[in-house]
């Protein structure tokens, strides 16, 4: 089976495929949709939603994970990676109606057993579980990598998980 996991982000949203594999899950690629704050929020989410599409197309993946959005103070922020990440999912909805998501301690824990782990100790066990040279780059693709792992990890109980 091969997961795509996504950071939802409107300026930088982080990317990552993992296969299953007999015994680890086993890295594919990872990588981020750029976008530019010079640039109208409706062309930023048409290059969302196109690097998606893109990303669909050559990795074909069978199930998509993301990570749910946590702000605790920016409303305005709140909003516009609010709509990405709706761009995001109505993409992937069209692809596969395999959606699902956690939060980052859910992922956290999912990686490291701890679910207030810190980045660099999730970045860690990535590169550990994967069997990589080096930390997946840049942060927000090593958290899609994450989530997609997590996803992968979480087994027949995945369906809790799933976008409702």
């Amino acid at each position: 089976m091969r997961v795509l996991g996504i950071d939802p982000g409107l300026a930088t949203m982080g990317w990552g495929v993992v296969d299953s594999g007999v015994q680890n899950p086993v890295f594919v690629a990872c990588g981020t949709i750029n976008t530019s704050p010079d640039t109208l929020l409706q062309d930023r989410l048409t290059q969302i939603r196109q690097g998606l599409q893109d990303l669909l197309t050559t990795y074909q993946p069978d199930e998509i994970v993301f990570e749910e959005l946590f702000f605790a103070r920016n409303v305005t922020t709140a909003f516009t990676v609010g709509a990405a990440r709706g761009v995001a999912v109505l993409t992937c909805a069209a692809h596969t109606p395999l959606l699902y998501e956690y939060t980052p301690m859910q992922i956290k824990q999912g990686i490291t057993g701890y679910g207030r782990a810190d980045k660099k100790q999730v970045q860690q066990m990535v590169m550990l579980i994967l069997k990589l040279n080096a930390v997946p780059k840049p942060d927000d693709a090593a958290d899609a990598v994450a989530a997609a792992i997590t996803h992968l990890n979480t087994g027949p109980a995945k369906f809790q998980f799933r976008m409702k």
